[in-house]
């Protein structure tokens, strides 16, 4: 089994590297577990209380369930991956059945943070973008999916995206193996990451079958 981690800003690129990935390997390889899904849960809080949720600090995140739960993927037992609702800003009490694969990526804006779970990882890649591309990447997505106003797009960047980049997710591209800058556009870099990725797992499987 390859464990890989993709971290890098929101708007960086990442979704379009996870995608490349898929696209390189064999149908029913890889199982994607999204960051995201690992939200605390906060169905004990209010809901006013819960709206005021910051979504890119470190302490957002469950991350003793999301080691534990790809530690249980590596030892070859499925998981019930959880899954998160941003209308009520806490856990759903539906779950993913996710079985083991020769490929789990582990992808989100802190996937390089913990430790513990950067541990578990056999490669770990920093999609980077400049900011401004970054910025603009999310004022598209967000208006055209979510319908906010520009207006509050550019708030929450400068007083929660830019500052909590700056302090927790820029400092993880230290611990990556691979640094896809441009985000998913830069074809060379992610023609070169899916050649390793494809290289370690032709050597798995043969090492496997001695």
């Amino acid at each position: 089994m390859l464990i890989i981690g993709i971290a890098g800003g929101t708007g960086s690129g990442k979704t379009t590297v996870v995608r490349k990935i898929l696209d390189s390997l064999p149908e029913h390889t890889v199982a994607v577990i999204p960051q995201d899904s690992y939200y605390n849960d906060q169905s004990d809080l209010p809901l006013e209380v819960r709206k005021k949720t910051n979504f890119d600090h470190p302490d957002a995140f469950e991350w003793e369930l999301l080691a534990h739960q790809i530690e249980e993927l590596r030892q070859g037992r499925a998981i019930e991956q959880p899954t998160y609702s941003y209308i009520t800003c806490t856990r759903l009490p539906e779950t993913v059945h996710v079985e083991p694969r020769e490929v789990i990526i582990v992808e989100g804006i802190m996937t390089l943070y913990d430790k513990k779970l950067r541990d578990l990882m056999d490669l770990k890649i920093y999609v980077d973008a400049g900011a401004d591309e970054r910025l603009l990447r999310v004022i598209e997505r967000d208006t055209a999916e979510r319908g906010h106003p520009l207006e509050m797009l550019i708030g929450k960047y400068r007083n929660i995206l830019k500052p909590m980049h700056d302090e927790f997710i820029e400092p993880t591209k230290q611990y990556a193996d691979i640094i896809i800058p441009n985000g998913g556009e830069n074809a060379r870099a992610v023609a070169m990451m899916q050649i390793y990725i494809l290289s370690a797992l032709s050597y798995q499987r043969s090492a496997g079958s001695k």
